[in-house]
Formats: C-alpha cells, sequence, structure tokens
C-alpha cells in the first residue's frame, strides 16, 4: 500500500501563541514537509489547489515541480485539482510537464471543489459543476490521449487540430484518482475510466463513505475493468500522536477546538468517536486505521492529514517522525497480511502502466493510458 500526506496548505493562527504565519513561511513549510516525508519513509504527498484565503497552494505544479527537484523516491499528487474551473488544456500541458521534471512520480486528484466563489472568480457557472466535471475530463483524456484533437463542446471555444505539449511521459499520462465527499456522479465517472476514488474520510462518519465507494466499485466492475474489490480506492485520514495518549489530547485540544473546519462544534472527544480523527499513542492511529480495511475493502493508498489547524512546522515534523518510524511498518505489513492475492497492494504507477500499455500492444489490443 502506498502511505503518506495530503495538505490543504492553510494559513491558521496558532491557538497556543496567537501567531499566525506568513504566506512565505506557510508555503516553505510545505517544501519541508514533503522532503521530511521521503526521508521518514512515505510513499506520497499531495497538495490541494485553493484560491480563496487562508490558504497558499494556488499553483500546484510550481510546488510539485520544485519539491520533485528535491526528492528521489516520493510520489508527487494534488489532493485537489479543480477539474470544474480549471481550462483542460492547462491541466494536461502542466501535469505533462510535471511529469517529465519529476521523472514519472506523478498523478493528480480531480474534484469539483467545495468554495462556491471559486466559479464565478474563473468565470464558471457553480449550477452546472457536474456537467462542467463530465466535458472537461472527457476532453482531457483526450488531450492526453491523441496527438491531435478537434472538439467542440459547451463550455470552453472549440479546438481545431490542437496538440497539447509536452506530451506525455512515455506516451502514457498520470494517473488520475477523483476525489469526491458528496457527488455519485463522481463515482461514476471514475468507474467509467478505471481511474482512482478518493474518499477524504476525514468530516463524516464512515456509513457515508461506504455508500460512495460502495457505488464506485459495482460500477468499476460494470465496465468490465474488473472484479469491484479489484477497484482502486483511496482513503484519507487525520491523525496527531505523541507516545502518551494523554498528552496529545492534551497538546492538540486547543487546536482542535479553533481550528475553522471544525472547532466551536462536537467536542473532541464525540468527533474523534464519530469520525475518523486519531488523536492519540501510534498504536492508536494504527489499531483506528486498520479498522478502515474492514469497512471500505481493501484499498491502495492511505493519506493522513497532519499539517492544519496552525499546528507549528516543528510539531508536524515530529509528526512525520512518528508516522514513519511508528505506525507506517506496522500498517504496511497487517495491510498486505489482510489482503488476497488478486487485489493488487498499490495504485498503478508510471511504471507499471507503461508495462501495461506495452503488454496489450504486444497483444495486438487497442488501449488508452
Amino acid at each position: 500500500m502506498q502511505i503518506g500526506i495530503f495538505s490543504v496548505g492553510d494559513i491558521t493562527p496558532d491557538p497556543t501563541t496567537g501567531r499566525t504565519p506568513t504566506g512565505a513561511e506557510r508555503i516553505k513549510a510545505l517544501t519541508t514537509i514533503a522532503q521530511h516525508a521521503e526521508e521518514v519513509g512515505l510513499d506520497v504527498f499531495a497538495v490541494g489547489e485553493h484560491h480563496d484565503h487562508p490558504f497558499v497552494p494556488s499553483a500546484v505544479t510550481t510546488m510539485l515541480a520544485w519539491i520533485a527537484a528535491r526528492t528521489t523516491r516520493l510520489t508527487l499528487s494534488t489532493s485537489i485539482t479543480h477539474i470544474t474551473t480549471n481550462d483542460p488544456v492547462r491541466i494536461a500541458e502542466d501535469f505533462a510537464m510535471l511529469q517529465h521534471l519529476s521523472d514519472g512520480r506523478t498523478d493528480l486528484m480531480l474534484g469539483r471543489g467545495n468554495t462556491g466563489p471559486v466559479y464565478d472568480w474563473f468565470g464558471k457557472d457553480p449550477r452546472r459543476s457536474v456537467e462542467l466535471t463530465v466535458e472537461n475530463y472527457q476532453l482531457l483524456r483526450r488531450l492526453w490521449d491523441e496527438e491531435v484533437v478537434d472538439f467542440e463542446g459547451e463550455f470552453r471555444t472549440p479546438l481545431h487540430g490542437f496538440t497539447s505539449t509536452p506530451r506525455p511521459l512515455d506516451g502514457v499520462a498520470p494517473f488520475v484518482w477523483h476525489g469526491s465527499i458528496r457527488t455519485p456522479q463522481v463515482a461514476e465517472i471514475a468507474a467509467y475510466f478505471g481511474d482512482g476514488y478518493f474518499a477524504n474520510n476525514i468530516f463524516w462518519p464512515k456509513e457515508h463513505y461506504i455508500r460512495l465507494i460502495d457505488l464506485y466499485r459495482q460500477r468499476y466492475a460494470h465496465y468490465g475493468h474488473g472484479a469491484p474489490e479489484q477497484a482502486i480506492v483511496g482513503l484519507g485520514g487525520q491523525v496527531f500522536m505523541r507516545p502518551n495518549s494523554q498528552d496529545a489530547v492534551r497538546e492538540f485540544r486547543p487546536y482542535f477546538d479553533d481550528a475553522p473546519v471544525y472547532g466551536h462544534g462536537p467536542s473532541l472527544e464525540e468527533f474523534t468517536a464519530q469520525t475518523p480523527l486519531t488523536v492519540g499513542s501510534p498504536a492508536e492511529v494504527v489499531e483506528k486505521t486498520l479498522t478502515f480495511q474492514e469497512f471500505f475493502g481493501d484499498y491502495q493508498r492511505q493519506l493522513f492529514l497532519l499539517d492544519h489547524a496552525g499546528l507549528p512546522l516543528k510539531t508536524v515534523l515530529e509528526q512525520l517522525d512518528l508516522l514513519g518510524g511508528e505506525v507506517v511498518p506496522v500498517l504496511r505489513k497487517e495491510f498486505e497480511a489482510r489482503r488476497p492475492a488478486h487485489v493488487p497492494s498499490d495504485p498503478p504507477t508510471h511504471a507499471t502502466r507503461v508495462a501495461a500499455r506495452d503488454a496489450a500492444l504486444a497483444a495486438g489490443e487497442s488501449v488508452g493510458v
């Protein structure tokens, strides 16, 4: 299984000191976090595209290219790229460029986002978000898979004899995840194309995500990509750890209580009981994370949120040390022991996608990658 971290890149005051980092400090912190994730043995670093205050990752491929130059093994991803408000031509070219710069260590997660005003900022109608998703993704696939594209649609000017550049590395497009917390149509799109499906698995009870993941698995099989249990699923989660669970709760409580995303609502104890949030010892994180497989079936990617709610960089790096040293080795061993032989342990990588394409071509099959 691939295990890593994802960030939303929020700028939040530290409730214990009252200090708010600058945008420059937060951007630099994200690059430091990514590099340390590789140092402690994690597989993936993902960051989400945001254009609203108080978030900093507006140009995610720029950030990921910088990180690619300073890492050698880490898979670099987005935790959201807005398929609704970005031009598909821009997405196709930006991520193909990132593919080349990272030697194939690139994938992306597409989503509609949860900030309504962003649609107006980019000249789109939020009431048409599902239609935008469908049309834009169909065009994106064609831009990657076809050398010359002629296209006419509802939401952008036509393309005549257009070739996006650079072409995908080795002629194989980046692997795509589709992220959603509420929209069955997104699960349907992921299943139709045989792409991955990512449930952020943070704010909602497990029953909410079970419905969406089960729908994706059923439709994945319906479209002939494999058995339902072979569908490519990723999950989020959020943790805060200390060697002693009481210390973890005591230290994290002021950050939870003041966090814009979930503060001033249910108590920390209520939230951890009702959602995947784990605040405790590394052993408690392992125990709760292993229940995800029981609820959602075998899956291929686990990403944790560590750097939110105003936590200082020093604390986040300490969290990474605990994650890489005490949690990830146990999770890998336990998940692998539980996984049936016919279920993939990892999501597709650039190397495996190139090999699959070449094998299909050798067998005389027509493939889209």
